[in-house]
């Protein structure tokens, strides 16, 4: 039965992909990041239906009408050159017979990450791809949420199987991204049982990434509860809140949940951490003898760890961090085009909280450019203990920051261009209820 009901939304979408391209981009994201054909049982398992919809939209992006240019702010040209030096290291990776595999999978990614930022423009455009990763990662939060208030937190959360968040650890980061999207969509939908529900999958979703017994995701909601505190204009209620919600969620796991958490304080006695350490030593290492193109994908072999890692009796493990996979496998100019990256993303998101703050009509955006924050500032904290470098959730997030900046931009433009102030020599203008000086500045940030 869920195999034919995937099957149906599939295919069933693809008249509606042809004749609106951007309705591609989302089943691409629905498919990529659910993976719902995980949750099925026979044929549907193996079907290639990320291909099918791939396919027809990058037909529908050829022949359609509409814009397709894409934005090319600081933070894209820095996106494209990331892309091209994964080119560079795959051709002068140490194993090329071993590679192939994992640059097909990413390049897939970045492919479909520009047609998302070629395709991806309104307003309805982005809150509908906040909406799809909202669906495709909730369900797992409402799902191991349940699961872990039946058991008693006893057993941990995992995600589906043979994809980027199949570990207890990735599934874990994930959830606790998707928090504060979910917190978004509160603040756009008005029917109050749309929001309610949205308040039971919140802590639902807090309650998965516990019962994953993840250290890194506890770590991240604490970044993140800290930052949004922070950024809140209501900072008692928001603290009165989380006094009331988190004691009590702590209190509900096992005790087997809190002596897992109290090994963060003894990591040098904990051999999970200490095999970190060494994938890290090892990366470093890797990337000081070749400082440019790195070892290229694919380098968490016995031969480079028996050349390069402080212990070498230790086995062969991925990076387990989004910063040494991007040092080890791009060397140190991919490790500085992805901080880069983050960096021009997370201004694109000041950009916006900064042009909006007193602007009521944007208020999404405001809200939107504020909570992708948050979920930056969870990946950037949980992705330092995982091998999340090509999760494609942060790139998505990335083209809603760049299309929300880029339709903000345009129509603040649009204004600029119908009222007009006199101030000293020449004219200035004037965007709605903002003051001459704020007016000033969102004219010279746009250019």
């Amino acid at each position: 039965m869920r195999d034919i009901l995937v099957v149906l939304i599939v295919f069933g979408s693809l008249p509606y992909i042809f004749k609106r391209p951007y309705i591609g981009v989302l089943m691409w994201v629905w498919i990529s990041v659910m993976n719902p054909h995980t949750q099925a049982w026979g044929f549907a398992t193996s079907f290639p239906f990320a291909a099918i919809i791939a396919g027809v939209t990058m037909v529908s992006l050829v022949f359609t009408r509409e814009s397709k240019k894409l934005p090319l702010i600081p933070a894209i040209w820095v996106f494209i050159a990331f892309v091209f030096w994964m080119n560079v290291t795959t051709i002068f990776a140490i194993y090329p017979d071993l590679v192939y595999g994992q640059w097909n999978k990413v390049m897939k990614i970045m492919l479909m990450t520009f047609v998302t930022l070629m395709l991806i423009k309104t307003k309805q455009h982005i809150q509908l791809l906040v909406l799809i990763v909202v669906i495709s990662l909730g369900y797992y939060g409402v799902k191991g949420g349940v699961f872990t208030i039946i058991g008693g937190g006893v057993d941990r959360v995992w995600g589906p199987e043979g994809t980027f968040i199949e570990g207890n650890n990735e599934i874990a980061l994930a959830l606790v991204m998707t928090i504060p999207l979910m917190h978004y969509l509160q603040m756009i939908f008005r029917s109050s049982w749309v929001r309610h529900g949205l308040t039971v999958a919140i802590v639902l979703c807090a309650i998965a990434a516990l019962g994953s017994y993840s250290r890194g995701a506890l770590l991240a909601l604490a970044a993140m509860g800290a930052f949004l505190w922070l950024k809140s204009r209501q900072k008692f209620s928001l603290g009165f809140l989380m006094m009331m919600v988190v004691p009590p969620l702590l209190a509900f796991m096992p005790e087997q949940w809190t002596e897992r958490m109290d090994t963060i304080n003894n990591y040098e006695e904990d051999g999970s951490v200490q095999g970190r350490f060494n994938a890290w030593w090892m990366a470093f290492n890797l990337a000081k003898d070749r400082p440019f193109v790195g070892g290229g994908f694919e380098v968490a072999t016995r031969e480079l760890f028996s050349l390069y890692a402080p212990n070498v009796l230790d086995l062969p493990r991925a990076a387990h961090s989004i910063y040494f996979q991007a040092l080890g496998e791009h060397g140190f100019v991919g490790l500085g085009l992805y901080l880069l990256l983050g960096f021009l993303t997370w201004r694109t998101g000041t950009w916006i909280v900064r042009n909006t703050k007193n602007l009521e009509e944007y208020k999404w955006a405001y809200s939107l450019a504020t909570l992708i924050q948050v979920c930056l500032i969870g990946f950037a904290t949980g992705g330092a203990f995982l091998s999340l470098l090509y999760f494609d959730v942060p790139y998505y997030l990335m083209a809603a920051m760049v299309a929300t900046r880029m339709l903000v931009e345009k129509e603040l433009k649009e204004k600029a261009s119908s009222v007009i102030i006199e101030k000293g020599k020449g004219a200035q203008p004037q965007f709605g209820n903002l003051s001459p000086s704020q007016s000033q500045r969102i004219a010279r940030d746009s250019g």
